[in-house]
Order: structure tokens, then C-alpha cells, then sequence
């Protein structure tokens, strides 16, 4: 794949990140800097950056994807009120996939586990 300031100035953006935008954000975020840059430049880039596994893409239910510069295996919080996603500081539960395997009969290779609630801003509303 050949050298992309857009894709670099994307993959940058989004190491710098912890509030997991969503391409608009992301796409908000760098216009300014480099005013050519469309909305559509953006989407392809994610998607490509995302494919080759040095983004990650989160997807909950919400009707946006949401991306995250951070590739290490880690979990998410997001708010029930506020949407707020949020990187939780815990241990691996690798232990899961064991613990899933047991009643079935096919291979686990992974999972995706988010938790929910009320982020530390809305519990003080």
C-alpha cells in the first residue's frame, strides 16, 4: 500500500484519541488542517486502516461506527445516558472463551465484550 498523508493524518488523529469518534468527528477534526480532505477520503481510509488492523472499528448498535486508535486487545464502557465510550483499565478475560466453549461444539476464537451503565459524569447529574 503506498504512503497516504490523509490515512497518516487519520491514524494519527485517532492514536491521540480516547473519545472513539465516529468518521464525521474525525472528518470535522482534520478539515481544518488540510481543507481538501472529504468526507468520502475519510470512510476509506477508516475502512482500509480498520481492514489491515491498525484501527480498530466499534460497532454498538447505535447506527454510527465508532473507531478507536488503540489496536491492544482492551474493553469498553458506554454510558446507557450519554453515549459516552470509554476504555476500561482491566485485566484480560480470556477466561470467556473457555467458559463459552463448554456447551458448544464449535471453535471460539475471540470475543467482543462491552459494558454498560452510567458513565462517572452522568452518575454526578
Amino acid at each position: 500500500m503506498h504512503y497516504s498523508k490523509q490515512r497518516e493524518a487519520i491514524r494519527s488523529y485517532l492514536k491521540e484519541q480516547v473519545n472513539h469518534p465516529t468518521a464525521e468527528v474525525v472528518y470535522d477534526a482534520l478539515k481544518k488542517s488540510m481543507p481538501n480532505i472529504s468526507l468520502g477520503t475519510v470512510y476509506r481510509n477508516l475502512t482500509v486502516l480498520s481492514d489491515i488492523g491498525e484501527i480498530n472499528r466499534i460497532r454498538l448498535g447505535d447506527g454510527a461506527e465508532h473507531f478507536d486508535g488503540i489496536t491492544a486487545p482492551h474493553y469498553h464502557f458506554i454510558c446507557n445516558k450519554c453515549g459516552r465510550i470509554i476504555d476500561l483499565n482491566i485485566k484480560s478475560l480470556e477466561h470467556i472463551n473457555s467458559l463459552a466453549s463448554i456447551d458448544f461444539e464449535g471453535e471460539i476464537d475471540g470475543h467482543f465484550t462491552y459494558f454498560y451503565g452510567l458513565c462517572p459524569d452522568c452518575v454526578k447529574k
